[in-house]
């Protein structure tokens, strides 16, 4: 898991940046055929935790790019392109395949995922996005649309369009409503070792200390110690922190849909609940 979020970090800034190889087109173009159908309904914003790739600062051309750490009341006002089949099918961001019939969009430094009301000031139409992408990098754009929120908007005769943008915020459910809903489970590794009564032991320990639920998980002659499971991010993070604050600097968060978890991982004996 480690390898794949590494590996997705070097490749993920992809909406409209001038990387090539990855790519099977030269240049972005709209689609030959299009469905008779596009799906044209508003994205549906909901409470989403941020992605665990796509959000952090980063540097691209020469140029540092800081992600909004406390976006609430974003609005802002700019220039909207869109793109469309050269990035079909490929990564976005935050590691989703890009869907050019689906209302989502990218932005440079908006959290992943984030849900946006796009108005096109010549116009007034207006449609509601989730952003899941990075760009435009260039002409000194603001947000690129989906192929179909272009359309929705009217953009894709003109290319670009003013447009302004709104922030929208859903609020977190209430906790036992969020856990019911949840589909993933989050994990911090802090250790892994090849010694079965080891693991337990550090485990248990780790556990004491700590006042966190902490796990094994086994795999091959491999037992990795871990805090968890969480289905909040926002807790996982506290507790990656807890543990690199704890001479522990390698720990890192690791997602696991729950469908897994129960086969895969043995719970540690802890007093936690």
């Amino acid at each position: 898991m480690r390898v794949i979020l590494i590996s997705s970090a070097i490749v993920l800034l992809s909406a409209c940046s001038s990387q090539q190889g990855r790519y099977d087109m030269q240049s972005d173009k709209a689609p030959e055929k299009v469905p008779t159908i596009i799906h044209a309904e508003d994205a549906h914003p909901r409470y989403e935790p941020f992605s665990l790739a796509g959000n952090k600062d980063y540097t691209l051309n020469g140029q540092t790019y800081q992600i909004l750490r406390d976006p609430e009341g974003y609005q802002e006002a700019g220039i909207a392109s869109w793109y469309g089949e050269k990035f079909h099918g490929h990564r976005t961001s935050n590691g989703e395949v890009y869907d050019m019939y689906s209302m989502s969009a990218a932005h440079k430094t908006l959290p992943l995922p984030s849900y946006v009301e796009v108005t096109n000031q010549n116009n007034g139409k207006q449609a509601i996005v989730r952003v899941n992408d990075r760009g435009p990098f260039h002409n000194q754009r603001l947000i690129d649309l989906s192929y179909a929120a272009a359309k929705k908007l009217g953009v894709l005769n003109t290319g670009t369009a003013p447009v302004s943008l709104r922030l929208l915020s859903p609020k977190k459910p209430a906790q036992d409503e969020w856990h019911s809903a949840r589909h993933h489970a989050y994990y911090v590794q802090l250790v892994a070792l090849s010694d079965a009564l080891k693991a337990n032991q550090t485990a248990e320990q780790l556990a004491k200390v700590h006042g966190l639920p902490t796990h094994i998980a086994h795999r091959d002659t491999v037992y990795r110690v871990r805090f968890g499971p969480f289905y909040d991010r926002d807790q996982a993070q506290q507790a990656m922190r807890t543990a690199k604050q704890h001479q522990l600097p390698g720990a890192f968060i690791v997602t696991e849909a729950l469908s897994n978890t129960d086969t895969s991982v043995t719970k540690a004996k802890t007093n936690n609940p």
